[in-house]
């Protein structure tokens, strides 16, 4: 056990000083269960939600060039959905940002969902802390998609950026109360598009009724780059919201819970007995507790 805290610290060290692959070994580490003891000083971060298809990740590729220009170091934590025979992550997004993970000032991560209850699991946090003590200045963490059960991005994220397409209808109607009362800035991707200016009207006069609202928004094109850099200057002068704590430390109890019934070591001979109807759902609970 010692040998195994020992190495850990070593690759940690590494990892600190520079050494990707070791910062690689200990992201997968941190996966299985490893729990790094260190502190961090405020490390920045965005996150990315939105419906699938809407060019999250094209987008975040822009907002990666454009960062790189002004000297930061950029890490991404791409969470894909899992593949449900291996359990592991289908790549989707890091294939798509691939062009900008040659950069030394890039790093990229594919992290697979597992399933997990709103698409983020605990370890988040532990990456974000490890990237930050490795110098990343900023770190994106994307979802798998966006509604309700996304509202767990704000456990680990100090910044909301919510992406949608034209195609969505009415945004308000398809998002109501979910992510978008958590999100900071709203962008309606693909301006090259016809309808996406209708979309981006019919969004801004939503959030118009809503006088408290604080809501930025942006009429983007992640194809041709149209918007990007407008866009990101919104993001840097986003403060880190206070009044969202309550909401984050919910979250992640929420986060903690989930992760110890999904790693309950009886779980499957309870899911057998409850899909036979031996035990109920409050009998199961009650085992689990």
């Amino acid at each position: 056990m010692a040998l195994g805290l020992t190495t850990n610290s070593h690759q940690l060290d590494l990892a600190i000083s520079g050494d990707r692959r070791c910062l690689a070994k200990i992201l997968t580490k941190i996966e299985s269960g490893f729990v790094p003891i260190m502190e961090v000083q405020n490390p920045w971060t965005l996150g990315v939600t939105g419906p699938p298809g809407a060019g999250k990740s094209t987008l975040i590729g822009n907002l990666i060039s454009e960062w790189i220009k002004r000297g930061e170091k950029v890490a991404v934590l791409a969470v894909d959905p899992s593949s449900p025979k291996s359990g592991g992550a289908l790549l989707a997004d890091r294939i798509r940002m691939q062009g900008e993970e040659s950069s030394n000032s890039v790093f990229i991560r594919s992290i697979a969902s597992r399933n997990h209850p709103g698409g983020l699991s605990l370890f988040i946090g532990h990456m974000v802390n490890v990237l930050c003590a490795c110098g990343w200045t900023r770190i994106i963490i994307e979802t798998v998609g966006s509604g309700q059960s996304q509202t767990r991005i704000v456990a680990f994220a100090d910044r909301i950026l919510l992406v949608e397409g034209p195609d969505r209808g009415d945004i308000i109607q398809a998002e109501k109360a979910g992510i978008l009362e958590l999100a900071d800035i709203v962008v309606v991707n693909k301006s090259d598009i016809s309808s996406s200016k209708l979309a981006f009207n019919s969004l801004n006069s939503s959030l118009t009724l809503n006088h408290d609202s604080s809501i930025s928004t942006h009429l983007v094109s992640a194809l041709n780059g149209n918007g990007v850099e407008n866009l990101l200057s919104s993001i840097e002068e986003c403060p880190k919201s206070s009044q969202r704590e309550i909401i984050r430390q919910r979250e992640r109890l929420l986060s903690i819970w989930d992760s110890r019934l999904l790693n309950y070591p009886g779980l499957n001979h309870i899911l057998e007995q409850l899909s036979t109807g031996s035990i109920t759902l409050e009998e199961a609970a009650d085992e689990i507790d």
